[in-house]
């Protein structure tokens, strides 16, 4: 057996049948527009911090850089850590969010309300951001929709992954990544042509048009159904819960519809047992207990290797970092709008691809995209980008070539599966508790590079671009050698291939060690 692989299709590992029905398509699309408020907020922010309008008015000193009316280098024109604050405001308060509220109340309230009141927060921040009047205001509008960030990725991720059947769950779970690619692209768009409203206030209209997106999602979660999982942990009847996953899988088996139903009733009884699964309780085992080991470092390993190979530093400053290199404002924010539609066919791509050649295969073919484009990126930037004057046309075309080539290999790979492995892989004692971690890593690791780059991009110049490439060479390698496949493997089952990995076997024990946990637990 390779490295890391276990085959999900093995003797024990039970399928559960059921199709795709209209019920559960209609309720993970509807959840799924959690995804499109958050790449709306990232292709808002990088689009918005590059307008002369936006900067002249909340940032004079950058905008006098960015004019030449001050001489500084190339790579320090847009170096202002109050700019970037506006950027990482949303973060640090999706990441208190997710540390202190959001995985409780998804636990014990479930996952529907959670996505209600993330809704609800979007609205408000997007309200603010659209009538800011002074700088603090706009970062006030940020921090509110960080919050709903927080609600929000804590239960989407949940509710697509307890919802979708095993064989497509990874399909599903890229509707949040998918999502997230077409509200970053409409928010390219719009930037673009808010760029060309005379007046100044076109970035108004693009901060402000964020209310859309969340009025969607807040209005469509009100309809939605709570997930069978989260019905069990809050001690729902029986019969209606049986009912409601007859309805979701679409299926007359009885037989294979009580299955997945004793799996989910076991599962429950594992974390009543262990004490797990009520917000900080669930915390406490994930921190704890040696058989959580894999699942805490995928938590909070995932989400930081996404963030250290640069991507979001691309993504919240494609438009800066196109100006650094000589584009016009306008020239830049079309060529943001042409990548993010790259970013958005890449991830179309993948949700064919993701259920049939499973994630490693994709996370190490997309790692090698990335590395390669990203140490072209660095080279071209430090042979032909000096401190004074542009960039020659041609180079800065390759430059916008290579960025694209970049973004198609995240999106096909760690862009989306960031997403699915971790909500797929906790057991329900654990699994809001380890959704939060997974969130919270992601916020923290968000907030290091949005609040870092612009000024470690003037400390650097092209190195920072050698320095992510370095992350991907060991994020490559954590995957080879510690990321096991989870292919088509049923959630409630998917312990499975922790017990069977080269090294996380040895950490979680076997069966048998477990089953005698489980004793010890019931008689304490």
């Amino acid at each position: 057996m390779a490295v890391g692989l276990v085959d999900p299709g093995g003797s024990d590992g039970r399928q559960y049948g059921g199709r795709i029905t209209k019920f559960v398509a209609l309720s993970c699309v509807t959840a799924a527009m959690g995804g499109a408020i958050f790449g709306y907020d990232l292709g808002t922010s990088g689009g918005v911090s590059s307008m002369g309008s936006f900067l002249e008015e909340f940032f004079p000193d950058v905008y006098r850089r960015m004019k030449g009316d001050v001489r500084v280098s190339n790579y320090c024109k847009f170096d202002s850590q109050l700019l970037t604050l506006f950027t990482s405001s949303l973060y640090i308060a999706g990441l208190l969010t997710a540390m202190l509220l959001s995985s409780w109340f998804t636990a014990r309230r479930g996952r529907r309300p959670s996505m209600i009141i993330g809704g609800a927060a979007f609205l408000a921040g997007a309200a603010v951001s659209g009538g800011a009047v002074n700088v603090y205001m706009a970062i006030l509008g940020r921090a509110l929709l960080g919050v709903g960030l927080g609600f929000a990725n804590q239960a989407v991720l949940l509710y697509l992954s307890e919802m979708a059947p095993a064989r497509y769950r990874g399909a599903f779970s890229n509707g949040f990544q998918l999502s997230l690619c077409l509200g970053s692209l409409a928010a390219n768009i719009i930037n673009y042509g808010a760029e060309k409203i005379t007046g100044g206030w076109g970035w108004r209209l693009s901060l402000g048009l964020a209310g859309v997106p969340a009025a969607l999602f807040t209005l469509g979660a009100v309809f939605l159904p709570e997930t069978p999982n989260s019905l069990v942990q809050q001690g729902e009847d029986r019969g209606r819960v049986r009912a409601l996953l007859q309805k979701i899988r679409g299926t007359d088996d009885a037989a294979a519809v009580d299955a997945e139903l004793d799996d989910i009733v076991a599962a429950n009884s594992t974390a009543a047992r262990g004490g797990g699964g009520r917000g900080d309780s669930g915390l406490r085992l994930i921190l704890s207990r040696p058989r959580y080991r894999p699942q805490l470092a995928i938590a909070v390993l995932m989400p930081a290797f996404t963030q250290l190979n640069g991507i979001n530093a691309i993504g919240f400053y494609a438009p800066v970092l196109l100006r650094t290199v000589g584009m016009g404002e306008s020239l830049a924010l079309l060529s943001t709008v042409v990548t993010v539609v790259i970013y958005t066919a890449s991830t179309v791509v993948f949700m064919f691809v993701i259920d049939r050649f499973g994630r490693r295969t994709l996370l190490i073919a997309g790692s090698i995209q990335m590395l390669v484009s990203e140490v072209m990126i660095g080279a071209v930037m430090a042979a032909k980008l000096g401190d004074e004057g542009g960039m020659p046309r041609g180079y800065a075309a390759a430059l916008f070539v290579l960025i694209g080539v970049y973004v198609a290999g995240y999106s096909w790979s760690w862009g989306p599966m960031t997403w699915l492995v971790p909500s797929e892989v906790f057991p329900l004692e654990i699994r809001s508790a380890g959704q939060s971690i997974t969130v919270a890593s992601g916020f923290v690791f968000t907030i290091f590079i949005a609040q870092g780059f612009l000024a470690m991009l003037c400390r650097m110049r092209a190195w920072l671009f050698f320095f992510f490439a370095g992350w991907i060479v060991v994020m490559t390698a954590f995957v080879y050698m510690f990321l096991p496949e989870t292919k088509g493997m049923p959630i409630e089952q998917i312990g499975k291939v922790w017990r069977e990995h080269w090294f996380w076997g040895r950490v979680v024990g076997s069966s048998e060690e477990l089953q005698a946990t489980h004793k010890v637990s019931d008689n304490l």
